[in-house]
């Protein structure tokens, strides 16, 4: 089971070691393990959110998101997205952007470093989206029972998180906006830079829950129609091919499930700045840390281990909230990637230590009381 989940990613991480160390010897060697743990770290909740789209797919969609997924993970958001943000906020064409990635590094993380804010009020906005519409949501499990259930409340009141993130973006554009940081150790005001990308990064989030609604509008859609075809099959003696109704439905949820895999890559990307400038070497780390997250969300399904912890997603969801307002907080503040990864390991630690307090209680209730519905996790 282990090796067949993780088969490809123990694959990709040798060949990937083997590459840097051809590339740039054992410093390049080190500073892509380091880079692909970072990877790892930083992304555990995008596997805990990730596995909860993924176990409504069958084994082959699975393995599709595993292979051409991580093509579009790998060398879209991890290769081709840094080098976007420089020809963008460097107002350079592609092929330069590429030219000053891979000859002049010093002067590539300059202008990395300058388009940081725009990068974290972008990413810093999604995430944040993300997370509130999570808190926001009425769910008959709730994990901090004393925070989630006056939350969820309050999410009865439409439109309360764009609301709610609009107006830590203007507090964030008049505080640590104004003072943001750039290379050199210099500080600029960017205020007006940091409100634009953060509105920018609002209006995708809500484009995104645009397609996703749809997606699984039409999924619903096509297992209806499998079970309504399914029934005048058996009326009619005739069989159905409910294989490719299955692929198809599959197929609208793995878009949508890389739209969402996508979101979560600014962090990693960001945070491998600190690490390295060398394109080539954060490509080869955060890649081999995505084979990682990517087989981790395929075990996480076929383990079945979000309906037995049944906290873990909210401890990703508040990992995400977390680093939302930490990306925020980076515009003005340095902060060690250390820190940020941690943070989301203890929120996830934490509800996974929660998910497994609660099943002994469930176990001591014993099964088909009414206790079941009533126990918490005690916090």
């Amino acid at each position: 089971m282990l090796l067949k989940t993780f088969g490809w990613s123990f694959a990709v991480t040798a060949l990937g070691l083997v590459a840097a160390a051809f590339y740039g010897g054992w410093t390049a060697f080190g500073i892509v393990a380091i880079l692909a743990i970072l990877e790892i770290s930083l992304s555990f909740d995008n596997a805990v959110v990730n596995a909860g789209i993924l176990k409504k797919m069958n084994a082959f969609w699975q393995k599709i998101f595993l292979t051409v997924g991580v093509l579009i993970a790998v060398f879209g958001m991890r290769l081709v997205f840094p080098v976007v943000i420089v020809a963008i906020s460097a107002k350079m064409g592609p092929i330069e952007a590429v030219d000053l990635a891979l000859n002049n590094k010093d002067r590539y993380q300059e202008l990395v470093t300058d388009a940081h804010p725009a990068i974290a009020a972008f990413g810093g906005m999604f995430l944040l989206m993300i997370f509130l519409d999570f808190i926001f949501e009425d769910r008959d499990i709730q994990w901090l029972r004393w925070i989630e259930r006056p939350l969820a409340k309050l999410g009865k009141v439409d439109m309360l998180s764009v609301c709610i993130a609009l107006v830590v973006l203007l507090i964030t554009s008049f505080t640590f906006a104004t003072h943001a940081h750039q290379h050199g150790g210099a500080h600029v005001d960017k205020a007006q830079t940091v409100l634009i990308a953060g509105i920018a990064g609002l209006i995708t989030y809500m484009v995104v829950g645009g397609l996703s609604g749809y997606f699984e509008d039409k999924l619903e859609e096509e297992e209806e129609r499998e079970h309504e075809e399914e029934e005048e099959a058996t009326r009619s003696g005739k069989q159905k091919p409910a294989i490719v109704l299955a692929g198809q439905a599959a197929f609208f949820m793995f878009l949508y499930l890389e739209v969402l895999d996508a979101s979560f890559s600014f962090d990693g990307v960001i945070g491998a700045f600190a690490i390295t400038n060398d394109i080539v070497l954060m490509a080869l780390g955060l890649g081999i840390g995505a084979m990682y997250v990517r087989s981790l969300t395929v075990y996480l399904v076929r383990q079945g281990t979000l309906d037995d912890y049944v906290y873990l997603e909210h401890g990703a969801h508040y990992a995400i909230g977390a680093l939302a307002v930490i990306l925020m907080v980076t515009i003005q503040h340095e902060i060690n990637e250390v820190i940020t990864g941690l943070v989301g390991v203890v929120l996830i630690a934490w509800s996974f230590w929660s998910s497994v307090r609660r099943n002994r209680a469930l176990a001591a209730a014993g099964e088909g009381t009414d206790e079941k519905a009533e126990v918490s996790s005690g916090v």
